[in-house]
């Protein structure tokens, strides 16, 4: 059941963002702040970054939008799950031939802080990873 639940949530989440609305489980918290944590491949330089709902924060070539924060209230499994919009000044070539041109969105899309792997910054330097919303 739980696991039908997650699909069905995945699935609605994109639809409803680019919609503007929030996530369709009525059990989300909206929050103001994404705490994010932020790593350079090459350096090996790990930070954590704070960005309000509606704003942006930059590591490196990326910068980071925040445009949705939600959190399970506190009697519920610990989740958090960001809307973001990650771009790259400068353009990107991935092994095999695929690239992206500088200024353009690298990552869009939900993020969740206990489950990474679902959807995840596909970038040969940089990761980003939601630690939460406060």
């Amino acid at each position: 059941m739980r696991r039908a639940a997650l699909a069905l949530l995945l699935l609605a989440v994109p639809a409803t963002a680019q919609q503007g609305g929030g996530l369709p489980d009525p059990g989300w918290v909206p929050r103001r702040t994404a705490e994010l944590q932020a790593l350079d491949k090459v350096t090996a330089r790990v930070s954590v970054l704070r960005a309000q709902v509606g704003e942006a924060a930059r590591f490196g070539t990326l910068t980071v939008a925040v445009q949705a924060c939600h959190a399970r209230p506190p009697d519920e499994t610990p989740d958090s799950a960001a809307f973001l919009e990650v771009t790259d000044s400068r353009a990107i070539r991935f092994p095999g031939g695929r690239a992206i041109p500088a200024g353009e969105a690298v990552f869009r899309g939900w993020m969740f802080a206990e489950r990474p792997a679902v959807s995840m910054l596909e970038h040969p330097v940089y990761d980003i990873r939601l630690l939460g919303c406060r």
